[in-house]
């Protein structure tokens, strides 16, 4: 897009944004309804600017809230989703173990054997004084 366009588009928008602000001070449509007391004319307008804004700001708050909330949500729900797989495997390995017992008591006897000496020389190295 070259820049006689955005100049355009722009210079547009800010025009629309002036009947806006021109329509809402000086119409005769807006008008707030405090406690059943009618406000209108430029107070009103600016009332109803105000609170809309304020309204506007605050549904953006709670937005992000609500978004850094679910963010949480479907995060957790991952992990609690790849736990569930970790678990369902752990689940099928116990049902087919006693098919692979032959091949566990091998490896069960190779993992204490290979644990033992490691921990009595964390034990040494802790006992010795420095």
């Amino acid at each position: 897009m070259n820049t006689t366009a955005k100049k355009l588009i722009f210079a547009a928008v800010i025009f629309l944004l002036a009947i806006a602000a021109w329509q809402s001070v000086f119409g005769d449509g807006m008008s707030v309804n405090i406690d059943g007391d009618e406000i209108d004319g430029p107070l009103g307008a600016i009332l109803a600017m105000t609170f809309g804004g304020a309204g506007m700001l605050l549904a953006g708050v709670i937005m992000v809230c609500v978004a850094i909330f679910l963010c949480v949500l479907f995060a957790s729900l991952g992990i609690l989703a790849v736990f569930g797989v970790a678990l369902a495997a752990v689940v099928a390995v116990a049902a087919v173990s006693p098919l692979l017992l032959p091949l566990l008591i091998p490896i069960g006897l190779y993992w204490i054997f290979v644990s033992r000496p490691r921990k009595q020389r964390q034990q040494a190295t802790l006992q010795q004084p420095v």
